[in-house]
């Protein structure tokens, strides 16, 4: 979700809500990290009253765990640690999923964390880095560093988003530990949501691309739970579409405004088989203005919405 999962996103898809928590996108932490300076790109009411957790990816030792202390004093209510990102530039220096390498260095990381703050500390990790041998021992010495649950995404860092989660991982490791387990990955459909929970027994769900291709996706589970019917409102999707725009900062060059809408309509544009056809139209569109581009959008994306 780097890119995606940005302020942008989460300030207009709040104006949906229907999901209890977020997580902000991470926060580097490098070596040579300004804890004050860089914990000022956190903001904890930034979507109030919905809880934002922060999360951070590092391999210092000492410098996560002042970073999740400047976390709690802005008000932090969750820190999250990334086990998870694959991304070759975050694995180079020694974060995100390559703490998978080494369970012990990331019990190390995440009791730091643990030990630094009074809030719940949380980690997000895949099931291994090139393979899963190791993802027993990872589990483990996640819930041995005090984490206060794990959200796991079933699939490798060599995995990348290709081949499908692997639930059955997330099975495993509702069996294996005494916390909770928060499954994550390739909930698209109520039906996958409801597929992982009976099939998995996890305690609860984090979704993320799933999120950005259809934005009421939260909403449509809980009404599945409520036994309510719900009707995707058409004037709610445009003023997320508006207010996604709307909240891209003004220093921002019009080309890079552009180049983020259709990143979005992107997702939103895989719903189904019909806008699918419509897709590369937007993501071709020689509009230069980011408002030109979102009325040229909304027509193609309406005659598509909510068909099958």
């Amino acid at each position: 979700m780097e890119g995606v999962g940005d302020r942008c996103f989460r300030r207009a898809i709040a104006s949906i809500g229907g999901f209890d928590e977020a997580v902000r996108d991470f926060l580097r932490v490098p070596k040579n990290a300004h804890v004050p300076s860089l914990a000022e790109q956190y903001e904890a009411e930034e979507i109030t009253p919905i809880p934002l957790a922060a999360q951070l990816m590092g391999s210092d030792v000492d410098l996560m765990a002042a970073m999740a202390c400047e976390m709690e004093r802005r008000k932090a209510p969750r820190i999250d640690v990334n086990c998870g990102c694959p991304s070759n530039t975050v694995t180079g220096r020694g974060a995100g999923s390559s703490l998978l390498k080494e369970p012990d260095f990331l019990y190390q990381v995440v009791k730091a964390v643990v030990d630094a703050v009074s809030i719940p500390v949380t980690v997000k990790m895949r099931s291994g880095y090139e393979d899963i041998s190791l993802f027993k021992d990872n589990l483990l010495a996640a819930e041995a560093s005090g984490a206060h649950f794990i959200t796991l995404h079933p699939r490798t860092k060599v995995d990348g988003y290709g081949p499908p989660a692997r639930w059955d991982l997330i099975a495993e490791a509702k069996s294996t530990l005494k916390i909770p387990v928060v499954g994550n990955g390739d909930i698209l459909t109520v039906e996958d949501a409801l597929t992982m929970l009976k099939t998995t027994r996890c305690d609860a769900l984090m979704i993320g691309r799933g999120a950005v291709i259809n934005p009421f996706l939260f909403h449509e589970i809980k009404a599945h739970f409520s036994e309510k019917a719900l009707q995707p409102s058409w004037v709610d999707l445009v003023r997320y579409l508006e207010l996604y725009l709307a909240e891209i900062p003004p220093e921002v060059t019009t080309r890079v405004k552009v180049n983020k809408l259709k990143q979005l309509l992107s997702f939103l544009f895989k719903g189904n088989a019909l806008l699918q056809e419509r897709r590369n139209a937007v993501l071709t569109s020689q509009h230069g203005d980011p408002k030109a581009l979102l009325a040229f959008a909304i027509p193609l994306l309406r005659e598509g919405w909510g068909q099958n």
